[in-house]
């Protein structure tokens, strides 16, 4: 029998052709998905690796430091700090500074409260400071700054409020009561006496408090 006649008499059942397809979208659904992921990667500006945290970085040369080595006191005790002694451990940051501009560490390039570099300091350090103005340093400069600020601080509410509340804020004090003053005053004229007789009433302006008024 031709191979024709076969292939022509083979029946595809139609649940097993319904499960093919299925397979086949199922295939094309995974590339899509991998490959949308493997775009949206690449458009992140890095590699794959980079964007999936595999990658290795190498430390920022400048943010690494090496700390002062451990030395072993000669009895093996712990010596009792002195009263009032500066601590003896050496910070990296005083370190390096005694490293760039070579003198010792902890200490600053111009003498308290004398506003002049000391004599350790270079020519080239002693003229930058002088030409920045960092010699003549005002010593109460902090609370010059702590006050402006204040100052600001006060002006920004101000503004605030008038630009939340739109009103003119009340004057707190005592004021004379208008309404109650003028009957006063009309009493005393229908009955003849001077019109600075009585007691002139008066109204207190104060602040309130958080929840008066609320429950009362």
């Amino acid at each position: 029998m031709p191979c024709w006649r076969l292939t022509k008499n083979v029946k595809i059942s139609p649940v097993r052709g319904v499960r093919r397809i299925a397979v086949v979208f199922r295939l094309l659904r995974s590339v899509s998905l991998c490959a949308g992921a493997a775009l949206l990667l690449a458009g992140c500006g890095g590699s794959a690796k980079e964007a999936l945290g595999l990658g290795k970085r190498a430390p920022d040369e400048f943010a690494v430091f090496t700390r002062a080595p451990l030395t072993v006191p000669p009895d093996y005790g712990l010596r009792p700090p002195q009263p009032g002694a500066e601590p003896s451990a050496i910070m990296p940051r005083d370190d390096a500074r005694a490293t760039v501009f070579g003198y010792a560490a902890g200490r600053t390039l111009a003498d308290p409260g004398a506003g002049n570099p000391r004599p350790s300091a270079s020519a080239g350090t002693r003229s930058i400071l002088e030409r920045s103005g960092a010699t003549g340093t005002d010593p109460a400069i902090r609370t010059l700054i702590n006050r402006e600020t204040t100052i600001l601080a006060e002006k920004d509410r101000t503004f605030t409020e008038r630009l939340m509340f739109w009103a003119t804020p009340t004057e707190y004090g005592t004021v004379v009561d208008p309404v109650e003053e003028a009957r006063r005053i009309n009493e005393n004229q229908a009955l003849g006496r001077s019109v600075t007789a009585g007691t002139t009433p008066t109204i207190e302006r104060r602040r309130r408090a958080l929840l008066e008024g609320i429950f009362n």
